[in-house]
């Protein structure tokens, strides 16, 4: 009784959370549930846009409903969704509403979709910068992998060209961030003191630029009040959320009940059908006693299997036992690289450390009693608690310490390897650069 009227304002607001791009009827939802057909496009599309905005990538209106389809259940099965009743859906996007619906529900719940879009679709209005001081898991290429083709290996002289270009490019993208850093530090030291908000203390580019022009930021203002709305429908959605999931329960029971009934049909049909063929077909005894006879033959021949696996096996561990004799050395000396590997990358984690990772607004500390230093710091989305940037600064000249010894050891091991070499080579000297 008191889901009733709560039900529609629960998915009124959930449809209002969501991008205006992807924003569906309230009424699509309700369709879904029943399995209606006309949904199904209007599903098919808004998992395609939520999803493309998800992974970073542009969606356009000449994309085709069958290239959308496509990438729905690439990117549900990417993210774990394995389901095969979706993937077994129509590619012309016909039918399947209600299976859509199951896997919007999952969406929201398992990656938590409306604060990843609204996280991602944020107007940023300050000057904000991205600060990861999180250690990247890239495994190592693993020694003896293989080595390359003849036709795949490139000229040592190509590649030091494009080391070469490529130093010069990041140079001069260095010194172009160098100069936007001088000028944001203008901008805020000029404007000190005159933001409302006195943890901020100063404006933003965009901040100084509205109080020059404001004529030009009528598109902002109407996209700060849509922002404003879909946040209002946000936190109404978090206080009617379980009446949604309770409401999901009976789609999921309509389900089981559906698919019990389709099996109980099939199960009828099947009998219905096999005493029919029996007793019209005059040669199903035949077939049947052949059935009998292959089956037994297909028996003995696991007999024969399983015996055959067994003695496979046997003199497999028997040329392992040998193999473990002859590589107790190569094992030791792998052993050894492995310890000095783990050795390095245990160093990092003796002291504990706070991993920073995500954008942040710069905020111009100036110097007063409260502070502490007089540089530009780096204040999170939440502004509390704030994160220097020699905080920043020590942690990144941490890790890059850190990356230095392990280039020098992968440097120690390729010279090595490479003298290795060298010494099967008669009659030739290797003069290093």
């Amino acid at each position: 009784r008191e889901r009733g009227p709560a039900l529609p304002a629960a998915v009124g607001a959930l449809c209002r959370a969501l991008p205006p791009r992807a924003r569906p009827a309230p009424d699509t939802l309700r369709r879904a549930r029943f399995d209606r057909p006309q949904a199904s496009l209007d599903f098919w599309r808004l998992l395609y846009v939520l999803l493309k905005q998800v992974h970073g990538g542009r969606c356009t209106e000449s994309d085709a409903i069958g290239g959308q389809v496509r990438f729905v259940k690439w990117a549900l099965w990417f993210h774990g969704y394995r389901r095969p009743q979706l993937q077994l859906l129509p590619a012309d996007g016909s039918a399947g509403s209600r299976e859509l619906l199951l896997a919007f529900s999952w969406l929201l719940h398992s990656l938590h979709l409306l604060e990843q879009l609204l996280a991602r679709n944020r107007l940023q209005t300050g000057d904000e910068t991205s600060v990861c001081t999180c250690e990247d898991d890239v495994p190592s290429r693993q020694e003896g992998a293989g080595e390359a083709a003849a036709e795949d290996r490139v000229d040592v002289r190509y590649l030091q060209w494009l080391n070469g270009r490529l130093r010069l490019q990041w140079h001069a993208l260095h010194a172009q961030h160098q100069e936007q850093c001088k000028l944001l530090h203008k901008i805020h030291l000029f404007t000190s003191g005159s933001h409302m908000d006195q943890r901020l203390g100063h404006f933003s580019v965009t901040e100084a630029d509205l109080t020059r022009q404001p004529e030009n930021y009528k598109q902002l203002f109407q996209l700060l009040e849509s922002e404003t709305m879909q946040l209002e429908a946000f936190l109404e959605w978090k206080q009617l959320e379980p009446v949604y999931w309770q409401w999901m329960e009976t789609v999921l029971d309509n389900m089981a009940e559906d698919g019990n009934m389709c099996e109980s049909q099939e199960a009828h049909m099947e009998k219905r059908r096999l005493p029919e063929v029996s007793s019209c077909c005059p040669w199903a005894e035949r077939l049947a006693g052949q059935m009998d006879r292959a089956s037994r033959e297909l028996l003995a021949l696991q007999e024969q299997l399983q015996q055959l696996v067994a003695q496979r096996k046997a003199a497999w561990w028997e040329k392992v036992a040998a193999a473990e004799e002859l590589q107790k050395e190569r094992f030791s000396a792998t052993a050894r690289k492995i310890q000095e590997s783990v050795e390095l990358k245990l160093r990092a984690l003796r002291a504990p450390k706070s991993k920073m990772h995500g954008s942040c607004r710069l905020v111009l500390r100036s110097k007063h009693p409260g502070s502490q230093r007089g540089t530009a710091g780096c204040v999170p989305k939440e502004a509390v608690p704030a994160v220097g940037a020699a905080e920043v600064i020590r942690e990144l000249q941490g890790r890059e310490a850190s990356l230095q010894a392990e280039l020098q050891q992968l440097r120690e091991q390729s010279r090595r390897r490479m003298q290795a070499i060298a010494e099967g080579w008669e009659g030739v000297i290797c003069i290093s650069p």
